[in-house]
This record gives C-alpha cells, structure tokens and sequence, in this order.
C-alpha cells in the first residue's frame, strides 16, 4: 500500500527518523537488500546489539520499518508505505561514501555466506 497523501506530521516523523546517521546507515542496508536481521547489522555497521536494537526500534515506532519473525530471527524491512519517499532520499545519498562501504561489507559477508552454504553441500553429497 503507497501513500495516496503526504501530510506534515507524517514527514516530520520520517525526517526525525532520518536524522540520525546510524539510523540512515541501517536504512540504506534494508531499502537496498529488501530485508536485514539486528545480527547483520551489527556486523556490518560494527554496531553493539544495544545501539542497533535501540535504532531500529526506533525506526519501526516512527513507521517506517515493518518485521518479520521466522524461528527466533527477527527480518525488518521499509514498509510499502514510505518506500517512495525512501527511494528519493537514497537517490540523493547514492554516491555517500560510507553507505557504499556498508554496501560493499554486506556483499562480501554475504558471498562468504553463500561459498560456505556450498562448501557444507558439497562436503555433504561426497560423505557416504
């Protein structure tokens, strides 16, 4: 569901949010890669559990973070509602050099994610 209108209260609540750089920083993480878990945060942000935990708790009360629970891992991703206005404000920020480096860290611990997934299959499908 996209917002038919946008109001004055609405946008200052999202500007609040997007006021703070480490919550920008895990913005740009979920609006990019569809949906992040708080461990993968961490990791990438180079976050205490605590500072992430308090941001995108943050982030979800002001309305622009949805969740999703599957076993005991929580996935948050932008509501369908802001991610208009998400899209325009990471246009502008596409070329920050600090968002780029938190991109780049996601895609490398995610390829290492993906090379052991295939190591433990492999080893799997040559032990009788």
């Amino acid at each position: 569901m996209r917002l038919k209108s946008f109001n004055l209260s609405l946008g200052a609540q999202i500007f609040r949010a997007c006021a703070d750089e480490s919550r920008l920083r895990i913005l740009s993480l979920i609006f990019h890669n569809g949906e992040m878990c708080i461990s993968d945060l961490e990791r990438i942000l180079d976050f205490t559990q605590a500072k992430t935990s308090r941001h995108v708790i943050y982030l979800k009360n002001s309305g622009i973070l949805s969740n999703r629970r599957y076993d005991h891992w929580v996935f948050y991703q932008i509501k369908d509602e802001v991610a208009d206005i998400m899209k325009q404000i990471f246009q502008f920020l596409r070329k920050d050099g600090q968002l780029l480096k938190d991109q780049q860290i996601f895609e490398t611990m995610m390829a290492n994610r993906e090379l052991a997934i295939s190591r433990i299959n492999l080893k799997r499908s040559v032990t009788p």
